[in-house]
Formats: structure tokens, C-alpha cells, sequence
């Protein structure tokens, strides 16, 4: 891919005769051909010294964009600085300008492309690794669950070794229990483990000692450890040694300062073009909404944004005016809304009001609460006042930032997952928030969008 770079900015510099660019009188072939034959390997290894091709980055996180970015435009200012003291290598600022983004853009692409591959495959069983958990509490249920749900972490999860004395069971849950805790060694050989995840809040201080020296310097397996707060785990952090002491840093929410700003910027700079573009079909949908059915066209629901402040959020109304009477003939269906605030096969709904949902055309109008400031294009979901007992102690961490029209959750499955797995979505974008994890959720919303996955 940075040959392919470098090729490119050649040709839009020397042979796609842009007016803009005046005559160069070294300009050969041959002479950019060395140059880069010379540059690739310095780039090759500054990117490597960036974890750029350790596997768990290459198919990995978002980040990777982030220090892609980076990786880049150090190499690019080493090519400067090479030019600035040796007056002999000559290259066109054009040519290092374009090639500096062009390396950018078809490397991110590149990777964006092997990692959708590697997704792809890993959802349908491919270059998984074997893993097992050693213990068994409500962390190590909330982590297998979190594993099992995400079905590209690159895991085949079989199940928990029991590290007491108690009778194997399935605790009314679908992890299964493998075994106990002498029995590791053969359900490592029976199953082919690779992974083991230690729960450290479900085992005691010497049986983690005795399991580290036991596998800690295996080959065959790798060994980790849950911090014992899976709340702050999902969130956000790291290791980080103070005079040789590791200690485990907690992130802080990263949408502060520059960061709010940045993202401001970029809520406006989206959404202004963005409701030009689409007003005909905003009253396209406006029309049918009140043709289709009696009632207003705009729904006003009251949600609550940063540190808790009550606003409307807007949305095309999708029930019927009388929707209430409609669902208490439905004594189960309220009994499910009660326990979930979510409905499939919604009596209420209207049959335009059903397509504009699967669609999230009726969500459309909250790009006017964006340009109100009370909503962002990205950020965790929406929570209603009467909500907030549910979110428990997360619930105010999550008013700390502005809910987003998608998010998270928007790509991962929407109305299909539980509360709990929403809010360790939302919790891990909060505290992971980046220009390219924002860029990546929109990218995905397009797809999610057009699956109707989750939508009702």
C-alpha cells in the first residue's frame, strides 16, 4: 500500500497535469524509483515501532488510525528533514504533500478492508482462539457474555472451570461448566485452549499465584487477568509502572476541552450540509406521516441530556394517537414493555410508522437537536427520566457527554441487546472517545442502518 502511495502522488504531481502545480525540472521516473526504494524500509520500520504489524493491532481497535496518523507524518517529516540537510535529495513539496496523504488514506484502507475480512470470518468460525475462564461470579458472566456477544473478539469461549468445591452446574445460565480447577490441565488438552482468562475476583490470591506459575511463561497458552471491576474494564484503562510498580490507571472521559470542541465542529460541519441535502426527504416523509394517520407530525420525547438536563428530542411520529388505549388490550405486551422499554410487533405502531422505523427515518429530525447542541451525531443512547433506575450507577456517567442520534449500540445490534450490554457500549465510547472512533460508528451506521437488525 505505500508503494502503491507513493505511486499515486507521482502520477497527480508529474502526470495528471493539474494546473496547479508548476513545472519541476527534476521530475524522472527513475529518480522518484530510488527515492522510494530508499524510503519504504525507513517507513516499514517506523511503523513497526508504532505496533502497526503486531496482529492483535492490525485486526485490533480503532486506535490503530490514530497511530497510523501518526506513523505517517513522522516519516513524512524524517523525508523533510533528510531534504533540509542533504541539499542533493531533492523532492518536490507537492509530491511529499500528496504521498503523506495518499500513505494515510490507502494504508487506513487497507487495514479498514483486512479488518472487515478478518470480522467477516471470525462471525462465521474462522482463526478463532480457544479460551476458557477460571472462575465463576457475576464479573465472569458479565465478561463471557460481553465475549459471546461481540462475535468478532477473535475467542471460541467454551465455558468456566469451577474453582471451588461446589457441584458442577450451569447456574441457570448458558456458560457452561468445564470442570474444576485440577482439572485444567486435561480441559486445556481436550479442548485445545489457548486463552485462559483468569477472573480475580472469583479466585483466591494464592490460586492465581499457583496458575501464573503454572502457565504464566507457557508457550502453548496465554495467560490474563481480569481487573476485578469489570465496570472500569470495559471503560477504559491501563497498566502503567511507577518505579517498577504496576498499577492499573483509569481512563478519564476524554470528551473535555479540544476534544468537546473537535467534536462540536464536526457535529455542525455534518449536520448543516447534511439537512440541505436530505430536506426532500424530510418532507417527503413529513407528508406521509400526515396522511397516513391523524395526530401531529412531530413526536416530542422528553430525555435527558448532559448532567442530567430534560429536553425534546424529536422524532416522526411512528403510533397512533390513541396508542395507550390500543396496547392495554395487551396485558403481556405491557408487561414487556415495563421490563424492557422496547417492543417487537408494537401494537401502537403505524404500517408507515414500521417502515420509518426499520429504516431510522423517523429519527431523521434529530439532526435539529443537534443544531439545538442538545444531541451529537455520535454518542451513547438516549435515556428517558423514567430510565435512569435501570442504568443504575452508570446512569449518570453516561449524562456526562450528549446522547447521539447512533452510536455504540446503533452498530451492535440495537434494540436486540440487553441494558447491560448498552451501557458497557456507551461507558467504553465515553471513555475510548477519538475522531476515528466516531468516523468508524458512522461508516458502520450505513450498514447497520440498511440490515434492519434490531430495528422496531
Amino acid at each position: 500500500m505505500i508503494g502503491f502511495a507513493f505511486w499515486f502522488a507521482y502520477w497527480v504531481r508529474f502526470q495528471a497535469n493539474i494546473p496547479f502545480f508548476v513545472e519541476e525540472a527534476l521530475s524522472s521516473p527513475d529518480y522518484y524509483l530510488g527515492v522510494v526504494l530508499l524510503i519504504i524500509p525507513i517507513w516499514l520500520i517506523i511503523f513497526a515501532s508504532f505496533g502497526l504489524y503486531k496482529y492483535d493491532n492490525l485486526v485490533g481497535g480503532v486506535w490503530e488510525y490514530n497511530q497510523l496518523f501518526n506513523a505517517t507524518t513522522i516519516a513524512v517529516l524524517i523525508v523533510v528533514a533528510a531534504g533540509f540537510f542533504q541539499p542533493n535529495f531533492y523532492l518536490a513539496r507537492g509530491w511529499i504533500l500528496i504521498s503523506w496523504f495518499s500513505a494515510f488514506f490507502f494504508t487506513a484502507l487497507g487495514r479498514f478492508l483486512l479488518r472487515r475480512l478478518v470480522y467477516y470470518m471470525r462471525t462465521n468460525g474462522w482463526f478463532l482462539v480457544n479460551a476458557v475462564i477460571v472462575g465463576f461470579n457475576g464479573e465472569a458472566i458479565s465478561i463471557a457474555e460481553q465475549l459471546q456477544f461481540t462475535r468478532n473478539s477473535g475467542l471460541r469461549l467454551f465455558g468456566y472451570i469451577n474453582s471451588g468445591n461446589q457441584v458442577k452446574t450451569d447456574d441457570n445460565t448458558h456458560f457452561l461448566c468445564l470442570g474444576y480447577l485440577d482439572e485444567l490441565d486435561i480441559i486445556i488438552q481436550e479442548y485445545g485452549i489457548q486463552k485462559v482468562i483468569l477472573i480475580s475476583s472469583a479466585l483466591e490470591h494464592e490460586q492465581i499465584l499457583a496458575l501464573y506459575q503454572n502457565y504464566g511463561t507457557s508457550e502453548k497458552v496465554k495467560l490474563h487477568i481480569s481487573s476485578g471491576i469489570y465496570e472500569i474494564f470495559t471503560t477504559g484503562m491501563s497498566v502503567k509502572e511507577f518505579a517498577w510498580v504496576p498499577l492499573v490507571e483509569v481512563h478519564k472521559v476524554r470528551l473535555t476541552g479540544i476534544n468537546r470542541m473537535l467534536k462540536l465542529v464536526m457535529d455542525y460541519g455534518l449536520t448543516i450540509p447534511g439537512i440541505i441535502l436530505i430536506s426532500p426527504i424530510l418532507l417527503m416523509v413529513a407528508l406521509a406521516v400526515k396522511f397516513t394517520s391523524p395526530g401531529p407530525i412531530i413526536h416530542r420525547r422528553k430525555v435527558m441530556g448532559v448532567n442530567g438536563k430534560v429536553f425534546d428530542a424529536y422524532k416522526f411520529r411512528t403510533m397512533y394517537t390513541n396508542g395507550d388505549e390500543i396496547l392495554a388490550r395487551y396485558p403481556q405486551k405491557v408487561a414487556e414493555l415495563a421490563r424492557t422499554h422496547k417492543l417487537k410487533d408494537d401494537p401502537r405502531i403505524t404500517k408507515f410508522g414500521a417502515f420509518i422505523r426499520k429504516t431510522s427515518l423517523d429519527e431523521l429530525p434529530q439532526l435539529f437537536n443537534v443544531l439545538r447542541n442538545e444531541m451529537s451525531l455520535i454518542g451513547p443512547r438516549i435515556i428517558a427520566p423514567e430510565e435512569v433506575q435501570e442504568y443504575q450507577k452508570w446512569g449518570m456517567n453516561l449524562l456526562t457527554v450528549k446522547p447521539g442520534i447512533t452510536g455504540k449500540w446503533q452498530v451492535s445490534g440495537r434494540s436486540d441487546i440487553s441494558y447491560q450490554q448498552r451501557v458497557q457500549l456507551d461507558m467504553y465510547y465515553i471513555r475510548n472517545w477519538s475522531i476515528w472512533l466516531d468516523l468508524q460508528i458512522l461508516i458502520q451506521t450505513i450498514p447497520a442502518v440498511l440490515s434492519n437488525k434490531g430495528a422496531y
